[in-house]
């Protein structure tokens, strides 16, 4: 086993908890990407706008982990298909 595979063995409850909560509180999910939104704003006028390429990117990423934590297994919604892993995430390792 590699480390990369050591590592997301390890993670993987981490991550089971995280999605869990997500979907607990899905209500929060806007104010969550709102929250992300206003941060990424400030960071980008703090800057000034010298790395705003890189700030809607990371912005971007971080509000689809957080739709994808949020309806993890769901798979309710029309045109949803967050019900798995990304397609370019392996399968954690079986024992």
């Amino acid at each position: 086993m590699g480390l990369l595979d050591n590592l997301k063995a390890k993670l993987a409850p981490a991550t089971e908890k995280v999605s869990h909560l997500a979907q607990q509180h899905g209500d929060r999910i806007d104010k969550i990407q709102h929250g992300i939104d206003k941060v990424a704003k400030i960071v980008d006028e703090r800057t000034k706008g010298k790395y705003s390429d890189k700030i809607q990117t990371g912005t971007g990423k971080a509000k689809d982990a957080m739709d994808r934590l949020a309806h993890k297994g769901g798979g309710t919604e029309a045109g949803d298909t967050a019900a798995g892993p990304p397609p370019d995430v392996p399968p954690p390792p079986t024992s």
